[in-house]
């Protein structure tokens, strides 16, 4: 786990866990909507009764870290920093991989599908302002996707499913087998004509 929290985060966070007078208590790291545009990195108090089993842990000399099990690889390579000010400081996180992580062929399909997605197919439906997002996976293979913006609706749906992010997938994924849409396309009220 690469993730760098700089002595000053250390002794502001420590500081802030002290005064919540609670025997235990840690800090927990999380990305909201992990490998989305829409990611964002958070850190919250954990009290002990909140712990996840799943949870990856950071020991560090002035706290312990929780790090939520689904946000380790978006977490890789984040920096959290403590600068002190005139008017007192700023707690700093950067998480370059949060809104797209690292991927490789060994890392879940979830994660292969959405950096196709965000990197790959997106950006072209966004220029029709649409996009389309992964709701689940299906026997490890099939991918169940959700159409948004001006796709939902579009008459030419199918084809740029079919034609264009299922080619696309399939060719980017090797363990993808098959794309499935979950959207109700009766509903045209943005859609792109």
């Amino acid at each position: 786990m690469n993730i760098t929290i700089t002595d000053g985060a250390q002794e502001y966070l420590s500081s802030l866990l002290e005064k919540q007078g609670v025997e235990g208590i840690a800090v927990r790291i999380f990305i909201q909507q992990p490998g989305t545009p829409h990611a964002e990195t958070c850190l919250a108090y954990c009290r002990p009764d909140e712990v996840n089993p799943t949870d990856e842990i950071l020991n560090l000399p002035k706290l312990k870290v929780y790090i939520e099990k689904m946000s380790v690889n978006f977490l890789d390579e984040a920096f959290v920093d403590y600068a002190t000010e005139k008017m007192g400081g700023q707690l700093t996180i950067k998480a370059p991989n949060a809104k797209m992580p690292k991927v490789t062929e060994d890392s879940p399909i979830e994660d292969q599908i959405n950096y196709v997605l965000y990197s790959d197919i997106n950006p072209g439906l966004a220029s029709h302002g649409g996009e389309v997002s992964l709701v689940e996976v299906l026997d490890g293979s099939v991918a169940v996707l959700k159409f948004g913006g001006g796709c939902q609706g579009c008459s030419a749906v199918d084809l740029t499913l079919k034609e264009g992010v299922e080619k696309t997938l399939i060719e980017k994924v090797p363990a993808l087998t098959a794309v499935k849409d979950s959207t109700d396309h009766t509903v045209t009220d943005n859609a792109f004509m």
